[in-house]
């Protein structure tokens, strides 16, 4: 297995959209402490759900 460097890059703007959910659902320390890789996929499917919930209203707010 391969050493995999981690670059530094900025976060974009889905990434804090990501973070700021995982926070609301209570899973942000979990994150930082063990990274994305340590959630379940009943956890990363809730946090995907909730932004494409909340992206599917926007754009219906939108279309008004």
């Amino acid at each position: 297995m391969q050493n995999r460097v981690k670059k530094d890059k900025p976060p974009t703007p889905e990434d804090l959209a990501k973070l700021a959910m995982a926070d609301k659902l209570g899973l942000r320390a979990k994150i930082d402490a063990l990274g994305w890789g340590a959630l379940t996929a009943a956890e990363t499917g809730r946090i995907g759900g909730h932004i494409g919930a909340t992206r599917r209203k926007n754009n219906r707010l939108e279309s008004q």
